[in-house]
């Protein structure tokens, strides 16, 4: 298998590239380098799948291509695709909302980022306490969802087909009919 050095460095710099754009506030320089980062895959399966040959159709002779790379490639395709189409619809609804594509702190990434080892420190004895449930059935007896049956509730028809024979009045089988065949 002889592979290209060109593929291999042209591959390393498109995922390089790619991860150092992500990490931007800016969602268009997000979108630029999911963007490489999906080439980037498809030089990767490219790479991966050797040497071409001929189509694998049966019957076919000769060296054959793998389908399964040529499989993922059309799947990374179509996936980076669809994460692009969401991307822009992202970077569109910022523009029309802020007239800008950055990412902003809010109040609590800011509070986040101020904490000290200390407040760390405070909220993990405080996590360890215990505390009592807080759900509402706690303690109930009954289940929160009650299943009617058919002699529960006088509108309720159960007459949906069984795979149990129908107990008849005097057989034995159903122990309420028994008793009503004989009073």
């Amino acid at each position: 298998m002889d592979v290209s050095l060109t593929l291999i460095v042209v591959m390393a710099v498109l995922f390089a590239c790619g991860v150092y754009a992500m990490l931007e506030r800016s969602l268009t320089r997000v979108l630029i380098g999911f963007l490489l980062l999906g080439n980037a895959t498809n030089l990767l399966l490219l790479i991966v799948m050797g040497v071409p040959g001929t189509a694998p159709f049966y019957g076919a002779e000769g060296e054959m291509s793998d389908p399964l790379p040529q499989a993922l490639t059309l799947t990374a395709i179509v996936i980076t695709f669809a994460v692009s189409a969401f991307l822009l619809a992202l970077i569109y609804r910022s523009w029309q909302l802020g007239q800008a594509d950055t990412v902003e702190d809010d109040a609590a990434d800011i509070a986040l980022r101020a904490r000290t080892d200390a407040d760390e420190d405070v909220l993990e004895d405080d996590a360890n306490l215990e505390e009592e449930a807080t759900t509402d059935f706690v303690g109930v007896q009954t289940a929160p969802i009650t299943v009617l049956h058919m002699r529960d509730h006088p509108s309720i028809q159960d007459d949906a087909p069984v795979d149990a024979p129908v107990a008849r009045p005097g057989d034995g089988r159903d122990p309420e009919d028994d008793e009503g065949a004989r009073s």
